[in-house]
């Protein structure tokens, strides 16, 4: 559905509306494979998630998002053939759902996402990744996140931004082996500590953040094709709130407001992104066929393109990932108000 620019208030009013109402519609054919949403105590943080074929990934993704105090996972299934499903039906804090619908038909997951939201994350904060990233925060390696969602009740923010910020190995993308439940981090821990561009989406009033090893290297010559950057990840959840773009903006608009407009900084974090890994090729060819991602899918084709060999993403100018303290020196993010 085509929204006119600068439409205004009731036409955003309109606009969520209208996602909401399509969420409802697609989340009915969601097929409940194990609901433990009964367990949800009223201050849970959860965390939301859609994916497919991410068996090897999940015992480590689930073990990180627990210590930090995550309580339940809301998990849609899209059909995975790896095993996935069976894994997450016997973990006692996971709800799963299936679907073998389109993936973007669903707004790429996000009317799946946004109907179990409304569903269940109302009045919680909530948390909205892909198995490939790690939230980290001012301080996460000492505070629990609910210590940041306190602070967060107590300066009266609905939401807390995360640029994503890729990860790769030092050697070859096809060599970087992650074992079952091994921290992603231990085999890709480079990241690039510029090399991004800002921009402010006028009609949401999100910022807009591309750079990094993706424009560098998979789009070079045409870095404003590379994806965006720029995450809303967490946010104190109302049911009727809605994403629109992936987790990259939200309605109603001033939960886009996350960074401060008189030039100051306010508290965000990182999400370490952790696609650059061996069995990216394979990954992308699937993806090609399924035909399922934004764009005519033109990332899994840069994708399969790119990563065919030993490609390497270090550079000279490529910095070893320390602690969310060199982060938020590098401005990748920030502490803000909160010591």
């Amino acid at each position: 559905m085509y929204f006119k620019e600068g439409y205004g208030r009731l036409g955003r009013r309109a606009e969520r509306q209208y996602y909401l109402l399509r969420a409802m519609r697609r989340g009915r054919r969601l097929q409940s494979l194990s609901n433990r949403t009964n367990l949800i105590r009223p201050a849970d943080i959860l965390v939301f998630v859609t994916l497919r074929n991410e068996r090897t990934r999940l015992p480590y993704f689930l073990e990180y998002y627990r210590k930090l105090g995550a309580a339940h996972f809301l998990i849609v299934d899209n059909d995975s053939t790896d095993g996935s499903a069976d894994y997450l039906r016997s973990e006692p804090d996971v709800s799963l759902w299936h679907t073998k619908e389109s993936y973007k038909s669903a707004r790429f997951g996000m009317d799946w996402i946004n109907d179990l939201l409304r569903r269940y994350g109302h009045d919680h904060w909530c948390l909205t990744v892909d198995p490939d990233e790690f939230f980290i925060y001012p301080h996460h390696d000492t505070r629990p996140l609910q210590a940041l969602t306190d602070w967060l009740d107590s300066v009266d923010d609905k939401s807390f931004s995360a640029m994503l910020l890729d990860v790769y190995p030092r050697g070859p993308v096809e060599q970087a082996v992650c074992r079952e439940g091994q921290n992603p981090l231990e085999v890709a821990n480079w990241f690039d500590a510029a090399n991004y561009t800002i921009r402010k989406n006028h009609k949401y009033g999100n910022l807009w953040i591309q750079g990094g090893p993706r424009a560098r290297a998979v789009f070079p010559g045409r870095p404003f094709e590379s994806p965006a950057l720029n995450k809303i990840p967490l946010v104190r959840w109302h049911w009727r709130y809605a994403y629109l773009s992936s987790t990259h903006s939200l309605l109603p608009r001033q939960l886009n407001m996350v960074y401060d407009q008189d030039g100051g900084e306010r508290a965000s974090g990182c999400l370490l992104h952790a696609k650059f890994l061996a069995g990216i090729a394979e990954k992308s060819t699937e993806e090609l066929s399924r035909r399922q991602h934004y764009a005519g899918s033109q990332e899994y084709r840069a994708y399969h393109k790119r990563f065919q060999g030993k490609t390497v993403l270090w550079c000279d100018a490529s910095s070893e990932y320390a602690d969310w303290r060199q982060l938020a020196d590098l401005g990748l993010m920030s502490g803000g108000n909160w010591v």
